[in-house]
């Protein structure tokens, strides 16, 4: 699958991708969970370090649930994200069964108090849906920007910092090219149900 950088011709991919995702039957929905956490297990970062920072799944995205046992194993926090006034992303610890509140976007996030909210910058590992990659590290989200702002100050590094960004998703959803945007916010490696795609090492021209 290939795309251009129109707007016309994003909405179009977006919109197929959406439908494509959409289309994944239940059970094979949580087969593909279950074997990105294999290939998550993969991310050193993942492993070891602190807070980890995922999503509530909607529209077809692949679910997290999976990850939980090996989070509180390893006595990690998991955090889901929370939207702002001001177009950015916190993120809030959360725990299977902890109360959850729905957005205006009808997405549920964690009841907290704003002062226990998490800035981007306090994620050691971010798991960042998506509804196309391609193998140079480029995503495309669902439009709306709030990866991109808020973790724009990751954008034109070279090499791996804090936090390291990791889109999940089918691996269906490839594209085969896919046009940066001067705001794109460049990912660190690409979970999929296949593979692990590695881009931490310096790409020229990136």
């Amino acid at each position: 699958m290939t795309d251009s950088s129109t707007p016309l011709d994003r909405a179009a991919l977006r919109k197929a991708l959406r439908e494509r995702r959409a289309a994944v039957p239940a059970a094979e929905r949580i087969a593909a969970a279950q074997a990105v956490v294999a290939q998550l297990e993969q991310v050193p970062e993942f492993m070891t370090d602190r807070r980890i920072g995922g999503y509530w799944a909607v529209d077809g995205e692949l679910p997290l649930a999976a990850l939980m046992g090996g989070l509180r194993a390893r006595d990690q926090q998991y955090c889901l994200p929370v939207i702002g006034a001001d177009r950015l992303l916190r993120f809030a610890p959360w725990r299977p069964g902890a109360a959850l509140e729905t957005n205006r976007f009808g997405i549920p996030e964690p009841v907290c108090e704003p002062a226990d909210l998490l800035a981007p910058t306090d994620i050691d590992v971010v798991l960042v849906p998506l509804l196309g990659f391609d193998r140079n590290g480029h995503r495309l989200g669902f439009g709306g920007g709030w990866y991109d702002r808020s973790f724009g100050f990751l954008a034109g590094r070279t090499d791996v910092g804090k936090p390291v960004l990791v889109g999940v998703g089918y691996a269906m959803q490839e594209i085969d090219a896919l046009d940066a945007q001067p705001w794109d916010v460049r990912l660190d490696y690409v979970a999929t149900e296949r593979e692990l795609l590695d881009f931490t090492a310096p790409v020229e021209g990136v």
